[in-house]
């Protein structure tokens, strides 16, 4: 092979490498041309929304929550502006430095460190979060002084949550606390994450819970342009929030201050309904706390001393908390038995000052009896014997179904969460209540128990004012609410909550105002008239005495040796005045002794208030003298003890 040749082949190999890298570049070109078509065509709308996402941010604007107010315009709950020290992370030359050095210039506490820590976990580089809060004149003018050391931090106004009158119906209002595991998964479940990004309170009980969306408002948004660090470089628009809902109640400040006045710090309850339409006009539970140590985080010393102490103040006593009724039972146990046809107004019968059932003995209060006793002089007297024969005929079945409808052993649907179910007892919740074969049969001897307000009974003193307020309203059964009308204070609509009855119980109205007429008499010349001589209106009402302690058999009761804590809870409903009423009272006081004794005067101080315009002395003083109950219980062994 000569020269020539290979000469030809060397030039056909670099032909062919040359069209082989040809081919390759040309290739590489198509598929780069591919991808940038791809990118740059049909995925343009993808990135170029997330290109905008990275230059834009939305940092949310939380709302004015709403004010609570009661019914004659005093404010219960409302907020206040304050200065905060604030930091945006992204801003600052190191943030542990920054907070040191703020530190020597305002106080700042390790539960501001700890939370300042949660926030930032929780909130995007270059949101403002809050390192101190409610800072001082005097904090707020050194650190404007000192401020050109701190790049990134600025002082801020920022609403507040305040409850002005204190501990004045904290139960009922409730109070807002920081959001914690449970209530996001409550706003998750309620589909309510976009409203309350940012948002780092929210209502825990009371009203401020029950009403939280009502109250929240919804939340506004910046739009924040950001450099490629995630720092802020400027606003480019805003969406203002809108303030939550105003809340009206039908509490009366005046009358709740009264009621918990005349506690004087006892521990017990009080539930005030308007007969008339289903409005809570009161709702005492003593003793109470101030709302406004929860609003920024509760402190370890405080929430130890509430949580442990022996009283209980954070529990609501008026919905939860419940209790035999005692003798404040008899008055729907005699309308029960007329509206069953189990009795007449002048059936009457012989009390010998025992009743036999069985092989056992029940006792009355008075030793010797009562002599005869009609349905009038059953309720001005409070003859347990007459109740327990009457209890024997109406049978447990016809107790419960009647007092059922009242709505005893059910929830009332007040507007407020924690309301207990009470105890109605019959052998169906006998049944559902026991595990045990032997535990779940029902005695007869037990319904006798039932027909006095003891045995199985439980109610709290808000079953006991709507049930007497379902009677007085001739069966009309209202809902209770504490809520009387929302106002839109962007546009000023109102909504008013208009009661309407929720069912109809069938009472005849002659045997309704027999009942007025008797417990009318109670006041008049029964074991309430030493609490009510001289009272400028009519009233009618009905002492109860509850057994706490059980005696064994052939013991005496005797008040003043035992320990407070043992001894029998005070009881008292009524109703004013008696021609119209316009206001339900029960009241219940622990430990309190006879009913005439210790809550009927409470109950007078909330009348005097509410229907003549007296101003209470002071806390209601007790009747010492236990003249009109007797001093002692005299019992038979599982009877429960009356002395009413």
């Amino acid at each position: 092979m000569n020269s020539f040749q290979h000469a030809e082949q060397d030039i056909e190999r670099f032909r062919r490498r040359i069209l082989l890298s040809g081919a390759f570049v040309f290739l590489c070109f198509c598929l780069l041309f591919a991808r940038f078509f791809y990118l740059q065509v049909m995925r343009h709308e993808y990135y170029a929304t997330r290109a905008e996402s990275n230059r834009i941010s939305f940092a949310p604007v939380m709302p004015n929550r709403g004010s609570i107010v009661d019914r004659n315009g005093v404010v219960l709950a409302r907020n206040y502006a304050a200065f905060t020290l604030e930091i945006v992370p992204s801003k600052t030359n190191g943030l542990e430095e920054t907070i040191d050095g703020l530190s020597e210039i305002v106080e700042i506490q390790q539960k501001d460190r700890r939370r300042f820590k949660r926030l930032l976990e929780e909130s995007k580089n270059f949101e403002s979060i809050p390192i101190r809060t409610r800072l001082t004149d005097e904090e707020v003018a050194r650190f404007a002084a000192q401020r050109y050391r701190f790049p990134g931090v600025e002082v801020k106004a920022r609403l507040f949550r305040q409850y002005p009158e204190g501990a004045l119906a904290a139960h009922a209002i409730g109070y807002i606390s920081r959001i914690n595991a449970k209530d996001k998964e409550r706003i998750e479940a309620d589909d309510q994450e976009a409203n309350y990004k940012g948002t780092e309170h929210i209502g825990k009980i009371g009203l401020e819970a029950h009403y939280e969306y009502e109250l929240h408002g919804t939340v506004g948004y910046e739009e924040v342009e950001v450099d490629a660090g995630g720092r802020a470089v400027r606003v480019l628009s805003q969406t203002p929030p809108t303030p939550g809902n105003n809340l009206t109640l039908t509490l009366d400040a005046g009358l709740q201050r009264v009621a918990e006045q005349a506690f004087g710090g006892r521990r017990g309850s009080l539930t005030a309904i308007d007969p008339n339409n289903g409005a809570v006009l009161a709702l005492v539970s003593s003793p109470a706390f101030d709302p406004n140590l929860f609003v920024d985080g509760i402190r370890f010393d405080d929430w130890d001393e509430l949580n442990n102490h022996p009283d209980k103040p954070l529990l609501n006593r008026a919905i939860y908390s419940t209790y035999p009724p005692g003798s404040t039972f008899k008055p729907l146990m005699a309308l029960g038995a007329l509206t069953t046809g189990k009795r007449t107004t002048y059936q009457a019968i012989n009390d010998p000052g025992y009743f036999n059932f069985g092989n056992r003995r029940f006792m009355d209060d008075k030793v010797g009896g009562h002599g005869t006793v009609d349905m009038l002089k059953s309720i001005v007297v409070s003859c347990n014997t007459y109740y327990y024969v009457l209890a024997n005929d109406m049978g447990i079945d016809n107790i419960a179904r009647f007092m059922g409808d009242l709505g005893l052993g059910r929830r009332t649907e007040i507007d407020i969460p924690g309301e207990a179910r009470g105890i109605l007892p019959s052998p169906e919740w006998k049944r559902q209540r026991f595990k045990k074969r032997e535990q779940q049969k029902w005695y007869p001897g037990e319904t006798i128990s039932v027909g006095i307000g003891q045995g199985y009974n439980a109610y709290s003193t808000l079953h006991m004012a709507h049930a007497l307020a379902n009677v007085l309203s001739y069966g009309r059964v209202f809902r209770p609410h504490l809520v009387s009308s929302i106002t839109n204070p962007s546009s000023g609509e109102v909504r008013l909550v208009e009661p309407q009855p929720i069912r109809q119980v069938a009472l005849k109205r002659e045997h309704v105002d027999f009942i007025k007429r008797a417990m009318a008499g109670v006041v008049q010349s029964g074991t309430g008239a030493r609490a009510f001589a001289g009272a400028a209106y009519t009233s009618g009402g009905k002492t109860g005495t509850a057994q706490v302690f059980s005696l064994k058999s052939g013991q005496k009761y005797v008040s003043g040796q035992l320990r407070e804590r043992l001894r029998d809870h005070s009881w008292y409903v009524a109703f004013a005045p008696v021609e119209e009423p316009k206001i339900v009272v029960a009241v219940m006081v622990e430990n309190g002794g006879f009913g005439a004794q210790s809550a009927a005067p409470i109950a007078r101080q909330v009348f005097d208030y509410y229907l003549a315009g007296q101003p209470p002395s002071g806390p209601a003083a007790e009747d010492e003298s236990g003249e009109d109950e007797g001093a002692e219980h005299d019992l038979v062994e599982e009877h429960a003890h009356e002395m009413d």
